[in-house]
């Protein structure tokens, strides 16, 4: 079933952390379903799992419901069932290390710290899998990590947010019809928002 790409947006489930910046991922594949008019169902794989078709593309929109931490426990499982090869996986998260209002493709590589990604390297055995990392700046001196991530985004930051959604939404779009080398080329060195 190999013709089949699992788009895996990274967050925690709960109300609480709706719009916190840990929960970029969730937010893309959630605006992936609006477009598209999919819906999120329970699955077997501890995880809301959308179907349908984009770009004539059979696809598996998901968010894991294992909170963070353990995303690879229901990215994993999903993977292996479908027998997919891991350049059919997108897995899209928030990244410390680039500002908001940048987004970036990429084939594969390490973690960066981020605990999610590290969760899913290892229940895949691999780390070469397509992720696509959306900024959300760095914590400001003092401030816990931890704390940071889950904080929520500013409404200021808010609109910044939805633009950087809307070009994510494409960007898998292009990823999902046309494959990596597409998306980042089309994508990587974007920049939306005032800063």
């Amino acid at each position: 079933m190999t013709d089949v790409v699992v788009v895996a947006g990274l967050g925690n489930p709960g109300r609480e952390y709706l719009l916190s910046r840990h929960n970029m991922g969730f937010m893309v594949v959630d605006g992936l379903a609006a477009v598209h008019s999919l819906s999120f169902q329970g699955s077997r794989f501890q995880a809301q799992v959308a179907k349908g078709r984009i770009d004539g593309t059979q696809v598996l929109l998901v968010k894991p419901q294992t909170y963070m931490n353990r995303s690879g426990q229901a990215v994993g499982p999903l993977v292996r069932y479908h027998r997919l090869p891991p350049e059919r996986l997108l897995v899209v998260h928030d990244d410390l290390d680039m500002e908001l209002g940048r987004l970036k493709f990429a084939r594969g590589g390490g973690h960066g710290g981020h605990n999610g990604v590290r969760s899913v390297m290892e229940a895949l055995g691999t780390r070469s899998f397509p992720r696509l990392k959306l900024g959300i700046g760095r914590p400001l001196p003092g401030q816990p990590v931890d704390k940071y991530v889950l904080s929520r985004f500013s409404s200021e930051e808010m609109e910044v947010v939805e633009e950087v959604l809307a070009a994510a939404v494409r960007g898998v779009e292009t990823f999902i019809g046309q494959g990596i080398e597409s998306a980042m080329n089309g994508f990587n060195g974007l920049k939306v928002g005032g800063g």
